[in-house]
């Protein structure tokens, strides 16, 4: 009885954004994960959508941040206080629908990292907590035949972290993560346009312009501009200019290259009859990187594969974490998995 008027939901836990999926619903929130906070005694003042319209206008008493950084918790009472929150807003509040979670984490956070996560969501009120990898979430959400034994490779780019992974028979077979992604991008973005137009710009409007304009080849979407407004970094005065995707593709060409460099590093450490596999399947590419125009384009012109884009790229890994809660034999062994890579 306890089991039945419990909810099993699925969180993947992201640098930019929380998804919650919960069984037999689907994804039911999609929000920032961003928390504005009091400075001095850190109260919640809000969560999510509200806190990211307040990134950057902030008074000195107040705090808008992102809890999560590079893929992991930087601030664990932020990150407790967001997941509650959220909890909150997805499940009626009850002793009796204490969750069930799956959560993800990228493959190479260390094992106290993976227990921060746990304790995080344990103690917004989650009765167990199951913790699989993210680009195995990713597969599964992707739709890749990770239970069979062949080899799948997948690419997730999301906001603090990218994962080349290479899955068969419900495991991560060899992966490698680098804390190079979305808000990378943004960075590289903001530095491109402060040294080429001498325009100091923030992160909103740096994600907008990648959101616009976002593209890694000159023969994709490189045609097109976008007036952006900041601060002029000699006089200091607010100024205007007009920017243009091509100027995206030299900006953003370091970044790939070491998304491209960590992909070549999996490949090569892939056991010969899975790559073998990868050859005939390809790459598929999930996370909000993906949306980058052209950049199937560009990996399958470097590593000689083809390269797919995944279907709604944004939701796999919450997806993926809804399919192993619809398979619990499944859920069990992935997390026993989990257990013996990480324990």
């Amino acid at each position: 009885m306890l089991n039945f008027l419990s909810k099993d939901i699925g969180i993947d836990l992201g640098t930019a954004n929380t998804l919650i999926y919960v069984k037999g619903k689907g994804i039911v929130l999609r929000e920032p994960s961003v928390v504005a906070c009091s400075k001095y005694d850190r109260k919640i003042l809000a969560v999510g959508y509200d806190a990211k319209e307040m990134i950057g206008k902030t008074p000195d008493s107040i705090r808008a941040i992102y809890p999560l950084k590079e893929g992991v918790i930087s601030d664990f009472q932020m990150t407790y206080a967001m997941i509650k929150i959220f909890f909150q807003k997805v499940l009626k509040a009850s002793a009796f629908t204490k969750p069930r979670v799956v959560a993800c984490v990228p493959a190479g956070v260390t094992g106290v990292e993976r227990r921060a996560v746990e304790d995080a969501i344990m103690q917004s009120g989650a009765k167990e907590v199951f913790i699989v990898e993210e680009s195995l979430a990713a597969a599964i959400g992707a739709g890749l035949p990770v239970m069979e034994p062949k080899g799948s490779m997948i690419l997730d780019i999301g906001g603090g972290t990218s994962e080349c992974a290479v899955v068969s028979l419900g495991a991560v077979v060899t992966s490698q993560t680098i804390r190079i992604a979305g808000n990378t991008f943004d960075e590289y973005i903001m530095e491109y346009v402060k040294q080429k137009h001498n325009l100091i710009i923030g992160d909103k409007t740096a994600e907008d312009i990648k959101i616009k304009l976002g593209t890694v080849s000159n023969l994709v979407g490189a045609n097109e501009r976008l007036e952006i407004k900041g601060r002029d970094n000699i006089s200091s005065l607010p100024r205007s200019i007009e920017i243009t995707s091509a100027e995206i593709v030299e900006a953003l060409s370091e970044p790939i290259d070491n998304i491209i460099d960590a992909l070549k590093v999996t490949l090569e450490e892939t056991p010969p009859e899975l790559a073998g596999d990868i050859v005939t399947g390809g790459i598929t590419i999930s996370g909000g990187g993906a949306m980058l125009k052209g950049l199937d384009v560009v990996l399958s012109e470097r590593t000689s594969l083809p390269v797919y884009i995944a279907n709604e790229p944004l939701d796999c890994v919450a997806k993926g974490t809804g399919m192993l809660l619809e398979e619990i034999d499944t859920l069990k062994m992935v997390q026993n998995a989990a257990r013996r890579r990480f324990y």
